[in-house]
């Protein structure tokens, strides 16, 4: 199991960027795919972002190009850079570990941090 605890959300101007910071404790950390999810007012969690055990990354078509996910894994550390952010970037954004070392959208995060929140004024 990975104990996940995020940081970094805030209130930021459309065009402007946040980084998004997740502490892990755990051994399998550093073998886990981790991610980030975002879920806004009245819709569904959404994937955003993905890196592999191995360094693959991911993204939704909608983050591409402005998002980047990075894992320092001597720290125990995922992040997200977020730049050129919209208003439709607001949400609550979440930390996740898999379950594997490997990513497929099919599958579902056994192991969450607690949301931060986000939001991108126009």
């Amino acid at each position: 199991q990975v104990q996940l605890v995020p940081s970094g959300g805030g209130l930021v101007q459309a065009g402007g960027s946040l980084i998004l910071s997740c502490a892990a404790s755990g051994r399998a950390f550093m073998t886990n795919a981790v991610g980030w999810f975002r879920q806004a007012p009245g819709k569904e969690r959404e994937f955003v972002s993905a890196i592999t055990s191995g360094g693959d990354r991911y993204y939704s078509e909608s983050v591409k190009g402005r998002f980047t996910i990075s894992r320092d894994n001597g720290k125990n550390m995922m992040y997200l850079q977020m730049n050129s952010l919209k208003p439709e970037d607001t949400a609550v954004y979440y930390c996740a570990s898999y379950a594997t070392s490997y990513y497929s959208p099919a599958f579902d995060p056994p192991d969450w941090g607690q949301g931060t929140q986000v939001t991108v004024s126009s």
